[in-house]
């Protein structure tokens, strides 16, 4: 018969990596609209008001995600996550 083992959870480190994981799923989510941001604006399909509004918006994310990221004393590589053979998720 085996024993059964035990985990123990710290409440600072649990909202710590649940914070870590939702922002690395935002940061993802934030890259992606940015280069489709870029894609649309190489092929001239926003007009000038909207590649301004867009890029404010991007900016402000950005900005958001910052703050977000020091209330939980993460880095921009914190949120980067090692898949192995395929590379890191955030930064390829």
């Amino acid at each position: 018969m085996t024993r059964k083992q035990r985990v123990e959870l710290d409440p600072d480190t649990v909202e710590r990596d649940l914070a870590r994981l939702v922002l690395t799923v935002v940061e993802l989510l934030r890259q992606l609209m940015e280069r489709q941001a870029l894609r649309r604006v190489e092929t001239g399909d926003l007009t000038e008001d909207q590649e301004e509004r867009l890029g404010l918006t991007l900016m402000l994310l950005e900005d958001r995600m910052a703050v977000l990221r020091g209330r939980f004393g993460l880095t921009p590589e914190d949120l980067d996550l090692d898949l192995g053979p395929l590379g890191n998720l955030l930064n390829p």
